[in-house]
């Protein structure tokens, strides 16, 4: 097997021990990562505060160094995609293209203007309001874009002058580790530090003295876990959460043209992003036909090894997810709701599960109530727009959502009525590293992309210089 190591001050570290990653194309063990010690950790943190000292003070330096880091990340592409679809099982071409996403996210930043913010200059007074870095970032990532959404971390932060340690997800360390050696070719010593480990490493990372920050994107659940250890610290916490996105179609919508756009909303990725689709709700004189060309797309995608040649979803992630969904589906099922298409796990090896659009289902069954993350879609009826507002909004989930219409002023107008953090109008899933990005409610506190995400990794400072 591949030997994974971690970065701590600039230099690959190995641990005592070690533990097994699964590829989910084939549900076994196919490479071992390194399990952090205590020890390790807090030398990573020693490693990130003294780093900090230096790094916080030189800008041209910092984004000098962001701008070689996507450079660096723009020619590995081809290296570490491989990596990334053995473990987290998506196809070859989006882990190539998420590594080069991650690349994009350290150029925009690296060439960022901040404007500087100047309150008052008269004969009194010149005041202006600095922002001012933080010190240690503690950054714990998902298993679903490991690098592109560390990236959303580690750019922002390093610009603004703080150091960071990094935990990516244990079912998805690999590809983490691998930037993090690479970047050590680019960035100081101790700047960024790639530690590897399962959740109790998270737990010691936001309880730890060091960090001031912890920016993490990962469950509700452990969010608020995150939340409250950080508390007694007063540490400042980014928590970007889950989200049960509805796509509200409305009446003039047209299901032959929206259906495509549509069913990659809901699965791009398997269905394993956040801010994917998760219900649609769509007039009962629209269903029938929007059913029959969203059952058409599940059935023309290619399902398999994400390093198979066509493959365009692969396996779910990993054995607790693929069981998790196997159970929403499956309590649907027995509850009335039917299978247009899918419905079921895949024979074989790995966690496959066949692409599955759901009908006759409502409000108040377990898999539109709660957020599936996998490759299920349900559709759900409605007779007034109103009522599918109300229903839409009925969550305690508020991250993104979407509105259809072949009118798009009409669907913006039933947009903003929607409680989330982002709403798309004929399309879904549009992101890019000038857009904030956060939720409302139990989707997540703060917002992380353009100079928003910025303003999280920093404390405003007001120089005051007086003229009197």
């Amino acid at each position: 097997m591949t030997t994974f190591s971690m970065t701590i001050d600039g230099a690959p570290v190995a641990a005592e021990k070690t533990f097994g990653v699964v590829n989910p194309a084939t549900g076994k063990v196919h490479a071992e990562a390194p399990d952090c010690t205590p020890q390790q950790l807090d030398a990573a943190m020693q490693s990130a505060s003294k780093a900090y000292r230096d790094w916080k003070s030189d800008e041209a330096a910092r984004r000098q160094a962001l701008s070689a880091a996507g450079d660096a990340l723009f020619a590995a592409a081809s290296e570490i995609g491989p990596v990334l679809t053995g473990e987290q099982g998506k196809p070859l071409g989006e882990a190539e293209l998420e590594v080069f996403g991650a690349g994009v996210w350290f150029k925009y930043y690296a060439d960022l203007e901040i404007p500087a913010e100047v309150i008052q200059d008269d004969d009194q007074a010149l005041i202006e309001v600095l922002r001012r870095p933080l010190g240690v970032v503690a950054a714990i990532t998902p298993w679903n874009f490991p690098l592109v959404l560390a990236s959303w971390k580690i750019a922002p932060a390093l610009l603004a002058g703080n150091t960071v340690v990094l935990k990516p997800s244990p079912y998805t360390p690999l590809a983490t580790l691998k930037m993090g050696e690479l970047l050590a070719g680019v960035l100081p010593p101790g700047v960024f530090n790639v530690v590897s480990g399962g959740d109790q490493l998270g737990g010691a990372m936001t309880a730890h003295p060091v960090p001031r920050k912890i920016s993490f994107t990962g469950s509700v659940s452990t969010g608020k876990r995150v939340a409250a250890a950080a508390a007694p610290d007063l540490k400042r916490v980014t928590l970007e959460l889950g989200g049960n996105d509805p796509a509200i179609v409305l009446d003039d919508a047209d299901p032959a043209a929206i259906a495509e756009k549509l069913f990659w909303g809901a699965f791009q990725n398997n269905g394993q992003v956040c801010s994917a689709i998760k219900r649609v709700y769509v007039p009962e004189a629209l269903h029938d036909g929007l059913v029959e060309a969203l059952v058409a797309q599940a059935n023309s995608v290619k399902v398999g090894d994400g390093v198979a040649e066509g493959t365009q979803l692969g396996p779910i992630n990993n054995r607790p997810q693929f069981e998790r969904v196997s159970e929403l589906v499956a309590d649907a099922l027995s509850s009335g709701a039917q299978a247009a298409a899918g419905g079921h796990p895949m024979k074989g090896d790995g966690f496959f599960f066949e692409p599955t659009i759901l009908t006759d289902v409502s409000d108040g069954t377990r898999i539109v109530d709660e957020e599936q993350f996998g490759p299920a879609l349900p559709i759900v009826t409605y007779r007034h727009l109103d009522e599918a507002i109300e229903r839409a909004n009925g969550t305690h989930f508020g991250l993104s959502g979407s509105v259809w219409s072949s009118d798009p002023e009409r669907a913006s107008t039933v947009g903003m009525q929607l409680e989330a953090g982002t709403v798309w109008v004929n399309n879904h899933l549009q992101l890019a590293p000038n857009q904030p990005f956060g939720g409302a409610k139990w989707s997540g506190i703060g917002v992380e992309n353009g100079p928003w995400g910025y303003y999280g990794f920093t404390e405003i400072q007001v120089l005051h210089r007086s003229k009197g």
